[in-house]
């Protein structure tokens, strides 16, 4: 399992797959499979039977994963790269277009 460089919270642009231009927040990541939900991306169409939490059932409309890989962090409205630097005691990430410090 290699480190991600995409966090929850982050803005990114998707650069490949049916998707491809979109961009979107993440909402969620899953390090084990290296997915990133992606809000507005990849929207699938899941039919759902009636249950206590959605009485009525139906169709509902999420998001589904996508492999990291196949985004890019945006910063400044800019796609680029992301890398790691230790600034002190602490390991950072930075954009590597413009070695601005992320977080």
């Amino acid at each position: 399992m290699s480190m991600m460089k995409i966090k929850k919270g982050d803005t990114v642009k998707v650069i490949a797959g049916s998707s491809n231009g979109k961009e979107g927040k993440v909402l969620s990541v899953d390090h084990k499979n290296s997915k990133v939900v992606v809000e507005g991306v990849n929207v699938v169409t899941k039919h759902s039977k009636p249950s206590a939490g959605n009485p009525n059932g139906g169709i509902i409309n999420k998001e589904a994963p996508i492999d990291a890989s196949n985004v890019m962090y945006l910063h400044k409205g800019q796609p680029t790269k992301v890398g790691f630097k230790v600034e002190g005691d602490k390991k950072v990430r930075y954009a590597k277009s413009t070695g601005d410090v992320i977080d």
